[in-house]
């Protein structure tokens, strides 16, 4: 069956195209930018498009780390996300927003790199650490110096987490770490881990910033993905690891200290779904111009248009969504129940959005160098960590009946 497709033409020009975001503000809530945000914002923009889109390609397909990349984000002054002291970049919430949906527009991949790393690792340490651990901790991490990670799902508790099955035991001056954890980002990479783990004593859930180097912790890189293929995920094994106890972390004492972190990267999930959504709206509208079919551009036909308008007033929607959350955030009104309605509103949304794009650039919506097949893969990571849409759908369905679908 013959296949709709340009593969036979040169689509060079489309592709270096690509790299030129359009414009999607159409409700101008760029309005709403202060000096400062915007300047950070166009910062990023322009390192996406100059400098992740052109290799983007290439090291998601080989699942490559992109260090270069990594090296570069660290000069723009956005590591460690609202973290403020320590070195950290001190983000409000609209310009970490804006930086990860920037991000993810370009490659998801880099993007989760830095929320693991700053918005996880970093974040928590800031939180829940000590002012000695602070000021030992954060500044190398500030400077990627340092790799962080985070781990808390396990192999077999991961919507459940809550039931985590790693141990720590205390001995001495130390505490002794077994378990195993999974799906753990920058996990094979990271010189500090946090670790959670259920004190063997209390019950309690506690939090350790484990040195990666401390024999009986290992990390095996997870082969095989097919989305947000150029960042490692690790299965991490924990065996008689010795953590000093004046690294755990004082301001964690029960799971409760977990999810209220955790709320803070589901507001993420929506932002970086938005920067998904506007790489395929963006990469569809480009192609829809200047693609022509029977003598004329696909964009110039009922059928496209209708589309394209329609992805547009889904993507609108996103970004109402997260300008919302991010005015809570302000105001420290960001909970859990809203986190996670955005979450799930804005993946279901990109998830359609990279489908419509998939479908306008017909065969060539396949190729890595059209870039929507590679956000097509990798939204679907994000529509899964930090909760999943059901779990979200049940979480929110809690909060506006008052009972609880699960236990």
């Amino acid at each position: 069956m013959a296949v709709d497709s340009t593969l036979d033409a040169d689509p060079s020009g489309v592709r270096d195209q690509l790299a030129e975001a359009l414009g999607t503000d159409f409700f101008s809530v760029h309005d709403r930018f202060d000096p400062q945000q915007w300047e950070t914002f166009m910062a990023v923009r322009r390192f996406v498009d100059h400098q992740v889109l052109p290799a983007a390609p290439a090291a998601w397909d080989a699942a490559e780390m992109s260090w270069d990349l990594i090296r570069q984000a660290a000069d723009l002054g956005i590591v460690g996300d609202d973290v403020s002291s320590h070195g950290g970049a001190g983000l409000d919430p609209l310009t970490s927003g804006l930086v990860n949906m920037e991000l993810a527009r370009g490659d998801g991949s880099l993007a989760v790199f830095l929320v693991v790393h700053s918005g996880l690792a970093m974040k928590t340490i800031d939180e829940l650490g000590s002012e000695e651990q602070k000021q030992r901790f954060l500044p190398p991490m500030a400077r990627l110096e340092t790799v962080g990670a985070f781990a808390l799902t396990e192999p077999d508790h991961g919507s459940d987490s809550v039931a985590l099955a790693t141990t720590a035991r205390r001995d001495g001056d130390h505490w002794v770490i077994d378990g195993a954890k999974r799906w753990i980002g920058n996990g094979s990479i990271a010189g500090r881990t946090i670790v959670w783990a259920r004190d063997t004593s209390s019950e309690k859930v506690l939090g350790f910033v484990v040195d990666t180097s401390t024999p009986g912790y290992s990390a095996s890189v997870i082969p095989r993905k097919g989305s947000m293929r150029s960042v490692w995920q690790a299965d991490i094994e924990l065996e008689g690891v010795r953590v000093p106890e004046a690294d755990r972390l004082p301001g964690a004492q029960s799971f409760a200290d977990t999810t209220r972190l955790l709320a803070t990267t589901r507001g993420t999930c929506a932002w970086l779904a938005l920067g998904h959504a506007t790489a395929a709206y963006d990469a569809a509208l480009r192609y829809a111009l200047e693609r022509h079919q029977f003598g004329r551009p696909l964009a110039s036909f009922q059928i496209v248009q209708e589309r394209l308008v329609r992805m547009l007033a889904e993507l609108t929607g996103m970004q109402l969504y997260c300008m919302q959350i991010a005015h809570l955030a302000e105001e420290g009104r960001a909970g859990p129940t809203i986190a996670g309605l955005a979450k799930m509103n804005n993946t279901r949304k990109a998830r359609w959005i990279l489908s419509e794009a998939r479908d306008l650039l017909g065969g060539n919506g396949i190729l890595l160098d059209n870039h929507v097949m590679r956000h097509m893969a990798d939204i679907e990571s994000v529509h899964t960590f930090e909760g999943t849409e059901t779990m979200q759908t049940l979480i929110v369905g809690r909060e506006i009946t008052g009972l609880s679908a699960f236990t």
